[in-house]
Parts: C-alpha cells; structure tokens; sequence
C-alpha cells in the first residue's frame, strides 16, 4: 500500500516493540502491557508471519533478552525479504547496563554479528542465515566522546578492532548500532 507521497509503503516488524512502537510498524512483544500489535513469546519459533513478510525488521534493545541469538538472528533472516534490512541495537558488553539488568542473558561486542557474514571466523556452518553489515555504530560514553574516541572507533574499523581488544575496559562503549541487508 503506497504512503501519500505515492511511494509503496515498507512494511517493518518492531520485534520486542514495548510500549515505543514504532510508527506504521507491526509490533511484536510478550508482554500484554506493551504497545504490540501481535503478542508472542519472542524465544519461541516461527513467529506468527509468512517467509519474507517483512521489508525492514527492527530489534531495539531485544536480542541482549533472548534465549538464543543465533535462532533469533535466523529468525529475523526468515521474516525480511532478500535484500531488506535489520536493525539492532543492544548494550555493549562494557556499559553498565549490559549487567545491571537481570533480564539480560547475552553481552555483545560490535563483531559479535560477523558470525553470519562473509568474515565469520570460520564458524559459518552453524548457520545458514547470512547477513551483509551495511553498518555498525558505536556508542561511547560522554566523556569519551567528547575527547573523539567515539569518532576514532566508528571511523576506522581497524581502530574498532583495536578499541575492542585492548582499551574497551578503559574506553568503555554505552550502546552499539548495527544495520544488516538479508541475503537469501
């Protein structure tokens, strides 16, 4: 169905939407409190929708909760359409509140995602949902990106790797981005 400027209208599944649905999303949560449009045990699969339903899936502050990333992650893969595109965003493992909620099962860093690209590790076999990265941001904190820390690590993905193995502890990252495109 076309939006008013005539262009066809991308249809988006906000996974986990809670009571901050997105606009012109379908919302998709386990909790009856939330805004959701579907409610659904996110740990239980396949979610209540056709293969290749969706253009766009979002998970915002999501995939840090789930049983498994991996399922969910192929779940996500099954949902888009070839070519479309998630979105996640989670803490990263060095925030504060990565451990301070109890609900969080997983603790990410900004390569925990390689594992369904080209750039896998060799642990590719796993799974056969493959995503290619459009894009990984990184949140520091304040005073951190305030000295250009923040900038050096979403700048220079050779920076990004060095942050990670050696000063993360010290330079600790807050929240991090990341835009996948669905290849089937």
């Amino acid at each position: 169905m076309p939006d008013a400027s005539g262009a066809p209208r991308l249809r988006i599944l906000d996974v986990g939407c809670g009571i901050h649905k997105q606009p012109g999303s379908i919302g998709l949560d386990r909790n009856p409190a939330s805004r959701a449009d579907v409610l659904a045990d996110l740990d239980r699969f396949p979610y209540p929708f056709a293969d290749g339903s969706f253009d766009r899936v979002t998970a915002i502050h999501v995939i840090e909760h789930v049983d498994d990333v991996i399922r969910s992650m192929e779940e996500f893969h099954r949902l888009v359409r070839n070519g479309g595109t998630v979105r996640i965003e989670t803490p990263h493992y060095t925030d504060f509140s990565s451990f301070c909620d109890p609900t969080h099962r997983h603790h990410l860093n900004s390569f925990s995602f390689r594992y369904f690209g080209e750039d896998h590790g060799g642990f590719g076999y796993y799974s056969g949902a493959r995503f290619r990265e459009l894009s990984v941001r990184v949140k520091l904190l304040a005073f951190w990106r305030w000295l250009g820390f923040e900038f050096l690590v979403n700048t220079f993905p050779r920076y990004r790797r060095f942050w990670e193995h050696y000063l993360c502890y010290v330079v600790r990252g807050k929240v991090m981005e990341f835009e996948f495109e669905v290849l089937k």
